[in-house]
């Protein structure tokens, strides 16, 4: 009984771990499924959101539902704005290109944004303590303790979870994604705009990266320049797992990663964690390179 306790304390720990996973995860898939771009500056989007976040909620008198709202808000729209000032600025001159050209476009601006927030005089290199969101006693459910924390988590990311596949799916702009994904050419003759919609996709996908980047740096209460490498890395094995491009396949793998990293952490070792997560990526690319529920593309060379 201890044991299937434990084991449902860790799947509820894996459960809340992973939608930030993959908040974080659907910001790469998107952008890939519609460009073919794999963007590494998107953790350092989820450093930036954090941050916007930290100082709203510490130059607050008080932490209110309507403060951690607005601190929400301004994080994601800030993050929004800079997804589109960052494909303006570093991918769109390189839409033609080869892609290795926009590959390495996107590490560099990665280590370029992580190096200007450690001279940032009121950022700084120093790690700082994320304030506490809610506290009180967590919800007992048998042997199984849930935090408030965790609720938070798993409500936010569910409920914008939900909203993105309400935009993709069931709105005008979500339909032009879908055609530009399949088609960038063709629907560029049915007149859609092809760079409107891009820098649509990059505004959306920064803000749940900024949202994911607030709920992780709740859960794991400090925050750092170099905050957003690791989990950007996992988000991106999710989004691999799942299947890139594929944003069912996004929120799935990264459920599942959040899972198998509590998992192992719970049973085997804190230790271990990072090399079964990026274990998991080696063999999924061996077993199946197109992911979960990710389909084969040919390409012409």
């Amino acid at each position: 009984m201890d044991f299937f306790n434990q084991f449902l304390q860790q799947l509820v720990n894996g459960l809340s771990l992973g939608g930030i996973y993959a908040l974080i995860a659907l910001g790469y898939t998107m952008v890939y499924g519609i460009v073919r771009l794999i963007n590494f500056a998107h953790g350092e989007v989820l450093m930036l959101g954090a941050y916007a976040g930290y100082f709203v909620l510490t130059n607050s008198a008080e932490l209110t539902p309507v403060t951690i709202l607005l601190a929400f808000l301004l994080a994601m729209t800030l993050c929004a704005i800079l997804g589109v000032v960052i494909d303006f600025l570093a991918y769109r001159p390189l839409r033609n290109s080869p892609r290795i050209n926009s590959l390495i476009t996107a590490i560099g601006l990665s280590i370029l944004i992580q190096n200007v927030v450690r001279v940032i005089p009121f950022m700084g290199p120093n790690p700082r303590v994320f304030p506490t969101l809610v506290s009180g006693q967590a919800l007992q459910l048998g042997g199984v303790s849930i935090s408030a924390i965790q609720l938070i988590v798993m409500a936010v990311s569910l409920s914008l979870m939900l909203v993105l596949t309400f935009v993709v799916d069931f709105t005008k702009t979500g339909k032009a994604m879908r055609a530009v994904s399949y088609d960038m050419k063709a629907a560029s003759l049915m007149g859609i705009s092809v760079n409107r919609i891009i820098a649509f996709t990059f505004a959306l996908g920064s803000a749940l990266a900024a949202a994911g980047g607030l709920l992780f740096a709740a859960a794991y209460p400090q925050i750092d320049p170099t905050m957003g490498t690791l989990p950007g890395l996992k988000a991106f094995v999710a989004a691999v797992l799942g299947g890139i491009g594929s944003i069912p396949g996004a929120m799935l793998g990264g459920i599942l990663m959040g899972v198998a990293e509590a998992l192992t952490k719970g049973f085997i070792s804190s230790q271990l964690s990072d090399a079964v997560v990026f274990g998991i990526l080696i063999i999924i690319l061996l077993v199946r390179p197109a992911g979960i529920l990710g389909k084969n593309r040919k390409e012409k060379v």
